[in-house]
Order: structure tokens, then C-alpha cells, then sequence
């Protein structure tokens, strides 16, 4: 019997799942695993069935989120979501996506001003490449090569792209099929270290990253995680302690560098540490990349640094993925075998031909756009000061070195609370940790930074007004209040700076 519709076909099967299933009992057939096999196969035959007649149901069945772990903020975020979605058609599910792009687009580039310096806006032009097609065309192996054929433009996008970033950061090798800066730094663990090594990492209360704890890629690897002794002075780590240290644990690895970086890094100092006990150091650049690129901070390779990971879409400005970059040969080779035909099988052409248009941006404006950032970071913690609120800075440091800067959150209830409370008011940051007593179930502190509002021109004259608006929404009970003014404001920026002149 032939179907002529999906419902005679899901009709048919449901028919033939309850055949075996009564053959079976009929039989007395005592085989557990033939009986569970025919109600496994009755199950699917019912779903089908209640697929073709019911999409809807079906949909809404499959909206239920079975995850018991998630924390109840976001269990009600999801079930709201779902409730909604499972009343759409395929086609309203479509419309519906291209309108939450649309609204995402409306909040950072329109309404919002986004101060985490976690974000940026793309080049216009970098961001085009990603959808030109070379994202699916996989791509394994050396330029040269490849597994695949048909690849001779993709090689050579991706030759240019490696000379671009090795010419960006001044570094002899460079490693850009990384997909995230978390995988980089999984990459730069796997090259240093092997499961059950000691690493030494920056704890949270100084911008530790996740990636280097118990829980993020150094954990999950199998390394041994210590946090280091840190300077509350200074916002990094304590050298004297670091040594100490050191010498007990006896690392493969000592991190340094992330979320956070509010004082320069005492990276010679930390080579010198990790030479006696024959380490190698990782500097995570993450946030400070873009100002590495554009000459407002140290390069860490040269101060001694073995190796740097980074993800590329902060302070850089580019597309979402991760770079890994050194000058240590022995180095580069375990990390391009890491990359493949380890753990890297195909990589994202399309993002690495972003990568290359973002980086020729850095040559022609890299040290301009540097040095803004790290002024009007300056301008807005000035301004903040003058609107009294609780600006952190390492003791004794009159000069803002960095993009970032952070916030005491505890009156608001912690870094979190802060952040959502001053985005009722459009203004994005985000909750981060300081070396300051802690604050039961949240961050203590707010952090902020200047990539994305000077990449839209807001800065210089603009500092003190984002300032008192910033210092209202702090103090205010209602900041939703203050959104439609601080709208208003974000309004009269629209053009992307630093990019090459098409």
C-alpha cells in the first residue's frame, strides 16, 4: 500500500507500530528488548501522526524547555519566548525572525548607548564578506594542501588574513581559524600544558576569565587551576606572591590579562617567574587587543609573553572568532596542529575575509582609534567622578591607561542589579569583579568601556552629557524615565569611524 499524503503515510506507520506491538502480546512473547523496540516504534508513529495533523501542537510540545538547571530568571525567560513562538506558523516564525534582527539592530545602533566593552560595530564592509557564501564551503588543511578542491580563493584569503594579523600585532606566527576566544585559550592550554599540569591564573576579583577557572576550557581540559595572589593596588597580580606560588606548584602555564585591565600588566616580571620554573605565559588580550593593535598598550610578545589569544570582535572590532598569536616556532606548529586536524575540522571563510578588512582598518586607523578609546575612557571616569558616583581606581594611578573602567556597584545591589537597572535607562554595561569586599549573589562592580560609543563619534564635547545621563540613571528609582532622552541623544551619531575610505 503506497501513501499518497504525509497523514496516509504517518496513518500507515502508526498502523503497522500497533501490528507489532499486538503480534507480540498475542505471541506471549517475553523478548524485552523486541517489546521495547515496538513501543519505542508506536511512540514515533504517534508523533509523526500528531505531526502531520497538529503542526502547532507540535510545535508547542517541542517549545517546552526540559532543562530542570536553568536558574528560574532564565526558565521564564524561555518559557515566555516558546509561548509566544508556538502560535506562529513556519512562515510567522520567519517574519517574526527577521523583525528580532531588525529590533537588534534598532537597540545598539539606534536607541542604546552600549558601554560594555565587550561590544563594537563592525565595518559595514567586513561585516558584508560574512555573507557572501564562503562560510559553507569547507575548507581543511594548508593553503596548498587543502582536502577539498575548488578552494583557490579561499587559500588565498586566508594567506592574507594570517600576514595581515602577524603584520597587525607584530607577531612572526599567527593561528586565524580559531572560532572564539574561549577556543584560543583552549588552544593555548593544549600547546602548553597536558591534563593534571598546575596553571596559574588571575582569580575573577581582578577580571579573571572563565576560561582560565575550574569550570571554563583550563578546568574542563584537566588542568590544575590556581588563582594567583593578586595587588589590590595595582588590580593584577602580586609578583612576590606570584613567585612564591610558582615555586610550590611548580606550573606548566601563568596566565595574565581579561575582563578587566585597569593598570598595566607586570608581564617581564611574570616571564622572569615563569623561567625559573619553566612556564610559559599566555596573555589574554581579549579586551585589550585593539589597543595592543593601535599602539596604546604594551605588546605583550615583546615584553615577554609566549603566546596571546584574543577574541576579535571587542576592541578590535571585527568579526566574532578568536586569534592566537607568537613568535615561539615550537609553539605555532602544536597550535596549528591543534587547530587541524585537531579541533578545527572547517573554519569560517567568511569571517576570516573579515578579519582581513578589519585588520587593514587597524593599519590605516589602529593608532587614532587607540588612542581615542583610551581618552575618552579617561573623559567619561572624569565626568562619572563629577557626578559622585563610586569610580574604582588602582591606588595611586592618576593616568587612565585603558579603555575600561569600572564602578563600586554595591549600592545597587551588585555589578547585575547595576547593569539592569541602567539599561531600563538605554545605557549597557555590564557586571564585573573588583578586588573590594564582595556582595552576596552578585558582582560587585560595573564595568564599562569606550570601543563601540567612539566608534560612533561619541566623545570629546559628548563625555559630560553621557556622564550626567550615566549619574542620573544611578541615583534615579524610575531610569526609564531618562531612555527616551538618552535615545534622543544616541540619535545624533550614525556614522561608523575608523574605517577605510571605499
Amino acid at each position: 500500500m503506497e501513501a499518497a499524503t504525509p497523514f496516509d503515510a504517518a496513518l500507515l506507520e502508526l498502523t503497522r507500530a500497533w501490528k507489532v506491538r499486538d503480534d507480540l502480546r498475542q505471541q506471549g512473547n517475553t523478548d524485552h528488548a523486541a517489546i521495547r523496540a515496538a513501543w519505542l516504534e508506536l511512540d514515533r508513529a504517534r508523533l509523526w501522526i500528531r505531526k502531520v495533523t497538529d503542526p502547532l501542537m507540535w510545535r508547542y510540545e517541542h517549545a517546552v524547555d526540559p532543562r530542570t538547571w536553568l536558574p528560574p530568571s532564565a526558565a521564564d525567560r524561555v518559557a515566555a519566548i516558546s509561548a509566544d513562538a508556538h502560535r506562529l506558523e513556519v512562515d510567522g516564525i520567519a517574519r517574526r525572525l527577521d523583525a528580532l534582527v531588525q529590533r537588534d539592530r534598532d537597540i545598539h545602533d539606534h536607541e542604546a548607548v552600549n558601554l560594555d566593552p565587550a561590544a563594537n560595530t563592525m565595518n559595514p564592509a567586513a561585516e558584508a564578506m560574512m555573507a557572501r557564501g564562503l562560510g559553507s564551503r569547507p575548507s581543511l588543511g594548508y593553503p596548498g594542501a587543502k582536502y577539498e578542491t575548488g578552494l583557490e580563493a579561499i587559500e588565498e584569503i586566508e594567506v592574507l588574513a594570517t600576514n595581515l594579523v602577524r603584520e597587525v600585532f607584530g607577531a612572526t606566527f599567527a593561528e586565524v581559524r580559531v572560532p572564539s576566544g574561549a577556543i584560543a585559550n583552549l588552544y593555548a592550554f593544549m600547546a602548553t600544558a597536558s591534563p593534571g599540569d598546575a596553571v596559574i591564573v588571575p582569580p575573577a576579583s581582578i577580571g579573571g576569565h572563565v576560561t582560565h577557572h575550574e569550570a571554563g576550557a583550563a578546568g574542563l581540559y584537566g588542568l590544575e587551576v590556581h588563582h594567583a595572589p593578586i595587588d589590590p593596588d595595582t588590580n593584577s597580580v602580586d609578583t612576590a606572591g606570584l613567585a612564591a606560588l610558582a615555586r610550590r606548584v611548580r606550573p606548566s602555564l601563568i596566565t595574565i590579562g581579561g575582563s578587566l585591565n585597569l593598570a598595566h600588566h607586570p608581564v617581564a616580571e611574570i616571564r622572569r617567574i615563569a623561567d625559573e620554573v619553566d612556564a610559559k605565559v599566555l596573555f589574554d588580550a581579549a579586551h585589550l587587543c585593539g589597543l595592543i593593535a593601535g599602539h596604546a598598550w604594551p605588546n605583550p610578545l615583546q615584553q615577554g609573553a609566549h603566546l596571546m589569544t584574543m577574541s576579535t570582535y571587542k576592541s578590535l572590532a571585527g568579526p566574532p572568532g578568536g586569534l592566537v598569536v607568537t613568535n615561539d616556532p615550537a609553539l605555532a606548529e602544536r597550535i596549528e596542529a591543534i587547530a587541524h586536524p585537531g579541533l578545527t575540522a572547517n573554519f569560517d571563510a567568511g569571517k576570516t575575509a573579515a578579519m582581513a578588512i578589519t585588520m587593514l582598518d587597524w593599519l590605516v586607523h589602529g593608532r587614532q582609534y587607540a588612542a581615542d578609546m583610551v581618552t575618552a575612557a579617561a573623559d567619561l571616569a572624569r565626568g562619572l567622578e563629577a557626578q559622585d558616583l563610586p569610580v574604582h581606581r588602582p591606588a595611586g594611578q592618576l593616568t587612565q591607561v585603558s579603555h575600561q573602567l569600572a564602578l563600586d556597584a554595591r549600592a545597587l545591589g551588585g555589578g547585575t542589579a547595576a547593569a539592569q537597572h541602567l539599561r531600563r535607562a538605554n545605557l549597557l554595561t555590564s557586571a564585573i569583579g573588583l578586588p573590594i569586599p564582595s556582595i552576596e549573589g552578585d558582582a560587585n562592580g560595573l564595568r564599562m568601556g569606550t570601543p563601540e560609543i567612539v566608534r560612533w563619534g561619541i566623545s570629546g564635547a559628548a563625555i559630560p552629557q553621557l556622564a550626567a545621563f550615566i549619574g542620573q540613571a544611578w541615583r534615579d528609582d524610575d531610569p526609564a524615565r531618562l531612555a527616551p532622552k538618552v535615545a534622543r541623544f544616541r540619535s545624533e551619531f550614525r556614522r561608523i569611524r575608523y574605517i577605510r575610505d571605499r
